[in-house]
């Protein structure tokens, strides 16, 4: 697989934030079997993000969860939701999501780097 470089200025535009959920409910109208995060980005305020991780999680192991999220895409429309922010996992060899977290709990909206 051919990696394709990007420059240090392509990835300084990529805000990765860390979050805590707060809310999760169940997405009956996904596709795919999906859960409705909603994330507080504490200053940056609070965004909401389809994920597809029913998979390794149910919704009580994730409410308060610390994750790490790009909050600068534009809203994404999911059937009748709005997906402000992009959770990040790992696909693992069944293609199923795992969640990266931080080590340590941090601040919310603190930025990656």
């Amino acid at each position: 697989m051919e990696q394709q470089l990007i420059s240090w200025g392509d990835f300084e535009k990529i805000e990765v934030r860390t979050g805590t959920i707060i809310e999760v409910n169940d997405f009956a109208n996904a596709r795919k079997p999906a859960y409705q995060l909603t994330v507080d980005f504490g200053p940056l305020g609070i965004k909401k993000s389809s994920a597809q991780i029913t998979h390794h999680y149910n919704k009580e192991s994730l409410l308060n969860r610390q994750v790490v999220a790009v909050v600068n895409f534009p809203i994404k429309q999911i059937a009748n939701f709005f997906s402000e922010c992009l959770v990040l996992g790992v696909y693992d060899e069944n293609n199923q999501v795992i969640l990266l977290q931080p080590e340590r709990k941090v601040a919310n909206g603190m930025k990656i780097g």
